[in-house]
């Protein structure tokens, strides 16, 4: 199993926050993306692959592929896994990557959902996503900033 030191939902996902701060703080090497959108538009690939600096591999798969890639040997890589949205992490759970924690960052309001905690905000179905993590035993909280702490997201759903 693949070393997964940070997971983050995230729904800009590369932006100069993770690249700065995110990474540093919890000392990854390499960034999965996991989202099936993303995994098949190259273009989008391309912008943030020129994004992330050269030091950091930056992977992006599909969910069927992460489960693959995060459930297989480890090779030094200390992972940060980026995701849009919870259900993304509720199938990589649910297929056996062994995810212990789970900060929510950022989810941008938009129609369906309503706002949880400053700039997240979830529908009624990412509420439920987020529950199933919960009870699975995985800690979820808000961190939207690294200088921030954490907040149990429990409270707020």
């Amino acid at each position: 199993m693949k070393d997964i030191v940070w997971t983050r939902i995230d729904d800009r996902l590369i932006h100069g926050q993770v690249m700065t701060q995110w990474i540093q703080h919890c000392g990854a090497n390499e960034v999965v993306i996991v989202d099936d959108g993303v995994a098949k538009d190259t273009f989008i690939q391309m912008v943030m692959k020129s994004s992330v600096p050269k030091k950091i591999s930056l992977k992006v798969f599909s969910v069927k592929d992460a489960i693959t890639y995060l459930t297989g040997e480890p090779n030094n890589e200390k992972i940060l896994i980026l995701v849009k949205i919870p259900s993304v992490l509720v199938s990589l759970v649910e297929a056996g990557v062994n995810i212990t924690f789970v900060n929510v960052g950022g989810m941008g309001a938009k129609a369906g959902r309503k706002s949880l905690f400053k700039n997240v905000s979830a529908s009624e179905d990412e509420k439920n996503d987020l529950r199933r993590l919960i009870d699975q035993g995985i800690k979820v909280f808000f961190r939207v900033i690294v200088t921030e702490s954490e907040e149990d997201v429990a409270k707020y759903l």
